[in-house]
């Protein structure tokens, strides 16, 4: 016997993306502080932050397929502006694996209950 799948939730995905933001936020202060050995640290947590803001911009959190076209667009851009950068390059890669992880996410429709600060 296999559990029915769970009905998609927009409102826990919004949580999700808006305490990823604010998470992110405090690594890039953390980064910040430790200064120039923990540039890639910071350049991931603006990715990650630049990634869950562009998600939760728009109203498609409402709906799993839109939310995940929306994913699917975002990967699909050539670059990603945002200042304050230390690596252009490393700031797109890490953009894009955070997108994929947020993709898998979605797909399963696993994983935005969960959250804490760390996971």
């Amino acid at each position: 016997m296999t559990d029915p799948a769970k009905p998609w939730d927009g409102k826990v995905v919004r949580t999700w993306l808006e305490r990823r933001i604010a998470a992110a936020r405090l690594d890039q202060a953390a980064a910040d502080r430790r200064g120039y050995e923990a540039r890639d640290e910071f350049d991931l947590a603006a990715a990650e932050e630049w990634a869950c803001r562009a998600l939760a911009s728009g109203d498609d959190a409402d709906a799993q397929a839109a939310f995940a076209a929306r994913i699917k667009a975002l990967i699909g851009q050539d670059e990603y502006r945002a200042t304050g950068i230390n690596d252009d390059v490393r700031f797109e890669r890490h953009v894009r694996s955070h997108l994929r992880k947020v993709a898998k996410m979605t797909k399963a429709n696993e994983g935005f209950e969960k959250t804490l600060r760390y996971q």
